[in-house]
């Protein structure tokens, strides 16, 4: 990564926000305006929305630089419905973008917040530090996973975090337990990938590009159970290919603990983790929040290194156990 280059996520966002909003009724979508001028998209608290909603949110959190699709996977000896990306902008797009890192909590009401307008706020400094990556702009977007629909007061309170005018907003908010929201949490397939590397105390800037993919969750009929299903997607069934600028001795040291098996708390549904650590998700390892299998290759040699597997019982158990 250039630390000297803005590549622009926001008003690429913001370009994207507009072409969701005049495709609203293609989306099942519903638009609205607060009376500060901020544009709020319900993906799915009071709208529909749907697969394409979804994408077009996955869009939205990588900042305009990742590229999302629905597809099939083979899975042992199944095909299931899922979702691939890929970008050549990792550290911009997953990291400073799509990244869940900001918790947006005024008075009253709480998300979790997504996308480029991250990048302008900066709020996780440390991470931004690491990543070495701002933007400066007049607009900007954020994506919320949330069941509440943002008001007058959380827009004005994301304002003066972000440094731009309520009316220069584009908040798209869409819940976990929604057919959009399933397919955006999944699309961060590379992006928890690479959060694990960061983790480890690897420089993410140095992964040059990546692609992934990961089996997409059924609707549940719970926030909670949602987000099990989301994680266990990738957790379980999820793939991730990076290049990196690395020697062969940095990448083997680092591949064998980059998969979710590497975690303690890796082998049962994610729900039942959950649950066992009191809805606590903070006690959770954070060494399980990884795709399930892993390879990573060197730009530097051309060898590629291995890691990990599907755990395609325990998927099963998750997506579709009682």
């Amino acid at each position: 990564m250039n630390p000297n280059i803005d590549l622009g996520m926001n008003e690429r966002a913001w370009l994207l926000a507009d072409s969701m909003i005049e495709r609203a009724a293609d989306l099942r979508v519903n638009v609205h305006t607060l009376e500060n001028g901020a544009r709020i998209i319900d993906a799915g608290i009071t709208a529909a929305g749907g697969f394409a909603a979804g994408l077009a949110l996955a869009d939205l959190c990588m900042g305009g630089l990742g590229h999302v699709a629905l597809t099939w996977l083979t899975m042992g000896a199944e095909t299931v419905p899922g979702v691939q990306v890929w970008t050549d902008h990792p550290a911009e797009s997953c990291m400073a973008s799509q990244y869940a890192g900001w918790a947006i909590d005024p008075a009253g009401f709480f998300a979790m917040g997504s996308g480029p307008l991250r990048a302008m706020a900066r709020v996780e400094r440390d991470l931004f530090a690491k990543l070495r990556y701002a933007e400066q702009a007049q607009r900007g977007v954020l994506v919320l996973e949330t069941r509440t629909l943002p008001t007058e007061d959380v827009a004005e309170w994301v304002s003066v975090k972000a440094g731009v005018a309520p009316d220069q907003l584009t908040l798209a908010v869409a819940p976990t337990a929604s057919l959009a929201g399933g397919v955006q949490i999944v699309a961060r397939v590379l992006e928890t990938g690479l959060h694990k590397m960061d983790t480890l105390g690897f420089d993410v800037t140095r992964v040059s590009s990546a692609v992934g993919a990961a089996p997409l969750a059924p609707t549940a009929r719970t926030d909670v159970r949602a987000i099990g299903r989301t994680n266990d997607c990738i957790l379980y069934g999820g793939q991730a290919r990076y290049t990196v600028d690395a020697d062969d001795g940095e990448l083997a040291a680092i591949a064998e603990r980059l998969p979710a098996s590497a975690s303690s708390d890796y082998g049962t549904p994610f729900y039942e983790t959950f649950k066992r650590y009191n809805s606590d998700f903070y006690r959770i390892d954070p060494m399980l929040f990884s795709p399930a299998e892993v390879w990573l290759t060197s730009a530097t040699s051309g060898r590629t290194f291995h890691a990990g597997r599907l755990d395609l019982d325990v998927l099963r158990a998750s997506l579709f156990g009682s």
